[in-house]
Formats: structure tokens, C-alpha cells, sequence
């Protein structure tokens, strides 16, 4: 069985959380998507060029097996905004599939009303924000509660991708009617 991954990505994000689990998942044997609005090239923050195959319309969320959101403060900014990318976070959570977020993509989880009574990371800046959102801010290289896999900073990109397949794994052999949703 093929596994699938999504990377919703938008301009500015950061680099660093957006190569590194880009090939991470394509070792582990992943086909790869990336959605940006408008299917436009984007640039990250520190000028790395990302290359969309999907537009954010187009995605399916039965497509995939896991979903990996990059942060970047000044795209969480647009992104979070964004009704379209905001539906497609809540359902992956809601179809019981794993939800990979580093740094201030917990913005997005917030926006996206998953975290309430999680556990969850995120930028140090942002622990309030996770906080008065309902969620317990955990700072921690990977945090896990309720299928989603949270890191405060990308210097912690080697344990969260390893919680984030380890996490897949364990969610992949509970059968679909016994996912907690």
C-alpha cells in the first residue's frame, strides 16, 4: 500500500520545517503532495523556492494518510485566514488522520478548532494563544495527543518526524471504526 502525505505550505513559511519533513517523508517511502493557494510558487522565509502540485481546492483529504503543516510566522498570518486550508486541518482530524505541526502551525490547529483539551506545542510566543484556546501547552521536541504530532521549534525536526511515523504507524492499526474522532 502506497502511504500519502500533504504539505499545506503558502509564502513565508519556514524552511527549515518544510525540507526537512519533505524528504523525511519520501524516505520512509511516501508519495508527496504539496497544496498552495492558487497553485502558485511560493517563496519561504529564508528564500527556499516550493513547488505546489496541488491547489488547495483540489485536495482530498481521503487521499492521504498524513497531513504535515510547516510553520512561519508571517504565513500563519494569510494561512489561518484561509477557510479552505482551515476545513481541510479539521478534517483530517475528524477522519481520524495523523496531523503533523511544528512552530507557529499550531496556529492553524487553533484556527481550525482541533486543540481544545489536547495537548499541544507550539512556538514558545504562541503558548498563550494555545492556552486560552482550550489546549494545554506542552514545550517538548514532540508532542502527542489525539493523532496530532506537535514540536515547538525546528531544532527538534529529528524526534517530532519520528513521533509523526510512529504515530501514523499506531494509528494505521487501529481499524477505522475504533478511531477515536
Amino acid at each position: 500500500m502506497v502511504k500519502r502525505a500533504l504539505i499545506l505550505a503558502g509564502k513565508f513559511i519556514q524552511d527549515h520545517e518544510y525540507i526537512y519533513p519533505y524528504y523525511r517523508v519520501q524516505e520512509e517511502g511516501y508519495e508527496v503532495d504539496v497544496a498552495v493557494r492558487g497553485k502558485e510558487t511560493v517563496l519561504g522565509a529564508i528564500g527556499t523556492k516550493i513547488v505546489p502540485t496541488k491547489d488547495i481546492p483540489e485536495v482530498r483529504v481521503a487521499d492521504y494518510d498524513l497531513l504535515i503543516l510547516p510553520g512561519g510566522a508571517k504565513a500563519m498570518e494569510y494561512m489561518r485566514q484561509d477557510e479552505e486550508i482551515l476545513k481541510i486541518v479539521s478534517d483530517f482530524h475528524a477522519q481520524g488522520k495523523v496531523i503533523a505541526s511544528i512552530c507557529h502551525a499550531a496556529q492553524l490547529l487553533i484556527s481550525a478548532r482541533i486543540v481544545k483539551g489536547n495537548k499541544i506545542s507550539g512556538y514558545y510566543s504562541i503558548k498563550d494563544d494555545i492556552n486560552n484556546a482550550g489546549a494545554t501547552y506542552v514545550d517538548a521536541p514532540a508532542v502527542m495527543s489525539d493523532r496530532i504530532v506537535s514540536s515547538p521549534h525546528y531544532k527538534h525536526l529529528g524526534p517530532w518526524m519520528k513521533a509523526v511515523f510512529r504515530e501514523v504507524e499506531e494509528t494505521q492499526s487501529i481499524p477505522v471504526e475504533g478511531r477515536r474522532s
